[in-house]
């Protein structure tokens, strides 16, 4: 019997909507309105996505090129054409990162500050990089001869080198090239000259090491001829060990050291580099040229320009307004447990302080009542005050029970050292689930109460991370609800007995049950629009791209829910496709913050369901990670909820419309139409509600 071949749903490729998100970063850098150096910092943030991108998304593509034929039985689309496609894109987005730089310069000049090179020097300029590099520098560089008759030497994942062409200044010796890594993480990318007059002088640090290169070959009878900036970056893909006689830590110890000598995926070189370098170098590194060699321009290693030196200049860098207090926790003259035990709290950052969190743990850590301390820890910061609560609370004979994801990817190292540092202080470490990553934002805290056990939790959309609450926006839910606390309790029972499975009163928990039951929330309302009642969807999250999510969005679509999408980053689902996708709108929005915040809204016939998730719907979410997601049931909570996602859907400048085109125009604004600045009006949304607070608390006082 022949297979009936299911219909094709709509779609657009992942990795081809990621680069579109991309350029939606590469926008800000170009944005006028942004402010002078946070435009440099967009281009680090665009070059810091793009090396993870061919860290992860290529280089898993070109493992799926090798399969040839047999790659179509789990992948849609020809590997090998798309990777045609993705390194079409990526030179597209280079030359305008290029140019967009060259405008910066410009604009910086205006604004008088220079950046300049090695050659626009003056002689006292050119003494004080001189002596920079003798006093600062020299020490920290480790040039290598390249010998024909010796290997190629190993060259880094993420470090920018100096390729340089030498030429002999004694007869017999034949010409050589050599490399120089730039010492980026031993020193500043950016030397800051002295100031002459109002005017700022920057120069990278590449252009005083290529400043100086006489004072490192001259002793050895060389001059440098020519040198060019070169970058390799590498699989990123961990190569898991099966010993079962190795612990997780042993294995993926072991799996992020064979990580550093992965393959490479990309060569980026600076385009004006003669030919002949060009092949020499791509000779020894066994590339083809069309193995994702990327020209660039003088500089790589742009992520550098995420820390480029603000200069006290405020007008020249964003206005971040001092976090607020949140309104219940403001001068309180009660312990956070003690006001959560009387009303849920919601916090979001990074307009709301995190040293909420912080003062909730440190708290937990010293209160009598307390007797256990239960967390899931997936990016911590590297000096983590959140890791030094929980230590603290050891250290005061609380039972600490701490699950650490390991295969965070890109913070393995980060993590082993948190989880032996608390494991060596006394704390009960978890190192994840076999087969799973653990991706929810838990804390459980087990009080003793009168004699009654009383648990107290967070549920958040972001990682406890004090670093990046600066800088992602993102929800954490304070509740002592008995059934949502009893729920995360079976969750850590799950992770401290992988073969148990639960049932769920509250949580959506993922990969078990969150799948089949968001599907069902969608049924309802295809129900609902079915029997001409209203029905609508609203989804905030970073990612959008499960197929069998997309299609049950089409299937509402075309029954008449009306669904508006705020997605930050990749969105597969198709837009403006009339038959498929006519009743569903999808924003995109980057800012001065990155969006972070998961938050899904069903209308349900008018009883509204909310919820806030760890989770976006992408496969590995839903199906192959430990997730969470937690209605939200006071009203109070609801409603700033609705309010703050209402702002964000009147946002007139800095949102994007996710078409069908991937054109990312901004979202259209009349010229007599107030400017709406979605994150700045969730900032002064949340001030004016503390207010009104401290506004009514006064009149009770007084009366």
């Amino acid at each position: 019997m022949a297979k009936i071949k299911k219909k094709k749903i709509p779609h657009i490729n992942r990795e081809i909507s990621w680069l579109s998100f991309n350029e939606r970063v590469l926008q800000e850098a170009a944005d006028k309105s942004t402010p002078l150096i946070e435009r440099l910092k967009f281009l680090g943030i665009f070059s810091n996505n793009r090396d993870e991108f061919y860290r992860v998304r290529v280089a898993t593509v070109r493992r799926l090129s090798k399969l040839g034929k047999k790659a179509l039985e789990f992948y849609d689309e020809d590997p090998k054409e798309l990777l045609t496609q993705l390194q079409r894109r990526v030179i597209e987005q280079q030359i305008r990162f290029e140019n967009i730089y060259q405008e910066l310069i410009n604009e910086l000049a205006d604004a008088n500050v220079f950046i300049i090179n090695e050659k626009q020097l003056n002689s006292s300029q050119g003494k004080y990089v001189r002596d920079y590099f003798s006093q600062e520098i020299i020490s920290t560089l480790y040039p290598v001869m390249i010998d024909d008759s010796k290997p190629f030497p190993y060259m880094k994942d993420k470090a920018s080198y100096m390729y340089l062409k030498l030429e002999s200044i004694v007869i017999k010796q034949k010409n050589k090239y050599a490399l120089i890594e730039i010492p980026a993480k031993a020193t500043s990318r950016f030397v800051v000259l002295p100031k002459q007059a109002n005017k700022h002088y920057i120069i990278l640090l590449d252009d005083v090491i290529r400043f100086n290169t006489d004072q490192i070959f001259d002793v050895f009878g060389y001059r440098t001829v020519e040198s060019y900036n070169i970058k390799l970056t590498r699989d990123a893909e961990l190569e898991m060990d099966n010993d079962v006689s190795k612990s997780m830590i042993e294995k993926i110890s072991k799996s992020v050291k064979a990580r550093k000598q992965g393959l490479p995926v990309r060569f980026v070189y600076d385009a004006a580099m003669p030919n002949d370098m060009l092949k020499y170098i791509m000779k020894k590194l066994g590339m083809a040229k069309k193995d994702n060699a990327i020209p660039g321009g003088r500089y790589h290693n742009f992520k550098d320009f995420m820390n480029f030196p603000d200069l006290a200049d405020k007008s020249l860098v964003y206005n971040h307004p001092t976090p607020l207090q949140h309104k219940y926790l403001i001068n309180n003259q009660f312990t956070t447990i003690k006001v959560i035990k009387q009303k849920d709290i919601l916090l979001h950052y990074p307009y709301h302080t995190y040293n909420h969190i912080i003062d909730l743990l440190r708290e937990a850590s010293i209160d009598p009542k307390v007797d256990s301390v239960k967390i899931t820890l997936y990016r911590l910061a590297d000096s983590s005050r959140i890791a030094n609560a929980l230590i603290n609370a050891v250290k005061n004979g609380k039972k600490v029970t701490v699950l650490v994801e390991l295969q965070a990817r890109f913070d393995e190292e980060n993590n082993i050292y948190w989880a032996n540092k608390m494991q060596e202080e006394g704390a009960r470490v978890i190192f994840g689930v076999p087969g799973l990553k653990v991706h929810s934002k838990l804390i459980l805290i087990g009080t003793k109460e009168n004699g009654k056990t009383i648990n107290y939790a967070h549920i958040g959309t972001g990682n406890f991370n004090e670093k990046t609450a600066r800088v992602y926006t993102d929800f954490s839910l304070l509740t002592a609800d008995k059934q949502i606390a009893d729920d995360i309790s079976k969750v850590f029972d799950f992770y401290e007995n992988n073969f148990k499975i639960f049932d769920f009163k509250q949580l959506l928990v993922a990969p078990f049950f969150m799948r089949k039951e968001l599907i069902q929330l969608i049924n309802k309302e295809i129900h609902f629009a079915k029997n001409k009642k209203k029905a609508s969807v609203i989804l905030k999250m970073n990612s959008l791209v499960d197929k069998e999510m997309i299609e049950k969005l089409y299937e509402a679509s075309k029954a008449g829910v009306q669904i508006t999408l705020i997605i930050r980053g990749a969105c597969s689902l198709v837009t403006e496709l009339e038959g498929w996708s006519d009743n569903i709108t999808a924003y995109s929005i980057v800012d001065k913050y990155l969006e972070h915040t998961r938050v899904f809204i069903f209308h349900n016939n008018g009883h509204e369901k909310m919820f806030l998730s760890s989770a976006d719907w992408m496969s590995r979410n839903l199906d192959s990670r430990s997730e969470v997601a937690v209605p939200i049931h006071s009203p109070e909570i609801r409603k700033q909820i609705k309010d703050i996602i209402n702002i964000q859907l009147s946002g007139n400048t800095k949102v994007r419309i996710i078409d069908r085109k991937q054109e990312n125009a901004y979202k259209p604004r009349k010229a007599k139409d107030k400017i709406i600045r979605v994150q700045d009006e969730v900032y002064n949304y949340l001030k004016k509600d503390n207010e009104k607070h401290a506004l009514l608390n006064k009149k009770l006082i007084y009366n």
